[in-house]
């Protein structure tokens, strides 16, 4: 169902893609926009549970997408080094692909938030339950299921090894 990567002696392993994901703080959504535009937009997010997870308004382009189709790509790019000299950048990302899906139970969608308020904003446990808590009416949660990823770098980062 998903193609093989081309350039497959780039390809990360999982546990590498895995550590991109989780160290990674912001990537970018891309799902099927309006008359059948893709519509791509940056957003910060976590990697919790093997799932994607970030909060947005509840209402909007995004979210109208992944209501028409809940099939989305994301894509965090790692590092990206210019190297002028070569004419090239040594680069590390990872993409995925997957069904996004609105979390609509109000104790799942509190413990997403609190997730993502952990990695922004570690400890301040009592400062980040008032935020939430200032904040939970007026956002959404997504919560993307992976189906497939791959992590990818620059054959001269691969030659490296």
């Amino acid at each position: 169902m998903f193609r093989k990567m081309r350039r497959f002696r780039q390809e990360l392993s999982q546990e590498e893609t895995v550590a991109i994901l989780e160290r990674g703080s912001s990537g970018v959504l891309a799902v099927s926009g309006d008359d059948g535009y893709p519509y791509a937009v940056p957003l910060s997010y976590v990697f919790a549970d093997g799932k994607i997870i970030f909060h947005c308004a509840k209402q909007g382009h995004k979210l109208d997408a992944i209501r028409n189709n809940d099939k989305v790509s994301f894509c965090v790019v790692d590092r990206d080094d210019v190297k002028a000299q070569e004419y090239t950048t040594y680069f590390a990302s990872v993409i995925v692909f997957g069904r996004a899906r609105i979390v609509e139970d109000d104790g799942e969608k509190r413990a997403a938030i609190c997730t993502l308020a952990e990695k922004y904003r570690p400890g301040h446990e009592e400062e980040r339950a008032a935020a939430v808590d200032r904040e939970f009416g007026g956002m959404s949660i997504v919560e993307i299921q992976i189906e497939h990823m791959t992590g990818k770098e620059a054959i001269e980062l691969t030659k490296r090894r």
